[in-house]
């Protein structure tokens, strides 16, 4: 379970389905930009992979208005397995790859995991929707595909856990993007991509590695700077309301102190 044996694996998944993840991306890029690769590695690799994710203990939850789920980006924390894949979605040639389907020039992956590694959910958690933060750590580049790898065997769709995504705002229906197992989701991210993770209704976990990839320019030319936005769910509008304001103030906050009070820290320190 090499890296580079699993980023050739990959590498060559996404390339046999080139034409039609090009498609798909281009058929949602008017609003939110998003493909997605089913049976990405081989089934006992990904098996062993979920086999060896961390127990709730031992990762960090983050439970809040906002969300509730446990991450983890420390990686030599955990089985070597774990850090392996994730850094094989690092490889160069599947970034350029994915870059070139997304439109995106010249994407760069993240080496510190800001915001990226490990997550999981188990029963009543949830990601709320939301804008992701536009930067990396440092500020210095847009933040712009999200990578989302699904891990969890015979995880069904009416489990909750789901990708959600918000094209045309809260007050129309969402897209859901089933968390499959081994099922690879790439989204675009820009100031309009809202999206979130549906309540777990059963119980167990879903567990997911992420990456996300940057860029020296964003998305779109109109993209501004921005904290983690998170709003409520449609049905929730107290809670709406609490995070609007949340953004506002965080948002305002950030006009003084341009890299946050203390520093966040989701990244990977070697």
């Amino acid at each position: 379970m090499k890296r580079a044996v699993l980023s050739d694996l990959i590498y060559h998944k996404i390339d046999s389905q080139k034409k039609r993840v090009v498609k798909q991306f281009s058929d949602s890029s008017d609003a939110i930009g998003y493909f997605f690769i089913d049976e990405l590695l081989p089934l006992e690799m990904v098996s062993k992979i979920h086999a060896v994710f961390p127990k709730p203990e031992e990762m960090v939850l983050k439970k809040s208005i906002r969300q509730d789920k446990y991450v983890a980006a420390q990686m030599n924390l955990y089985n070597p397995i774990l850090e392996e894949i994730i850094y094989a979605f690092q490889d160069n040639k599947i970034v350029e790859l994915i870059g070139e389907i997304c439109q995106i020039k010249e994407p760069i992956a993240d080496e510190y995991l800001y915001a990226g590694g490990l997550s999981m959910m188990g029963h009543k958690q949830f990601l709320n929707p939301h804008l992701d933060n536009s930067h990396d750590k440092d500020r210095d580049r847009w933040r712009v595909l999200n990578l989302l790898y699904y891990v969890t065997p015979d995880w069904n769709e009416e489990y909750g856990g789901n990708l959600e995504l918000w094209p045309d705002g809260l007050k129309k229906d969402q897209i859901t993007v089933h968390s499959k197992f081994n099922r690879l989701v790439v989204m675009v991210t820009h100031n309009k991509s809202l999206h979130s993770v549906s309540p777990i209704l059963h119980n167990g976990f879903r567990c997911c590695i992420s990456n996300y990839y940057f860029s020296k320019k964003p998305v779109f030319a109109e993209d501004e700077f921005r904290v983690t936005s998170f709003r409520g769910r449609p049905e929730n509008k107290f809670t709406d309301a609490i995070l609007k304001m949340d953004t506002f103030l965080r948002m305002n906050l950030r006009k003084i102190f341009k890299k946050g009070i203390k520093e966040n820290p989701h990244v990977y320190k070697k």
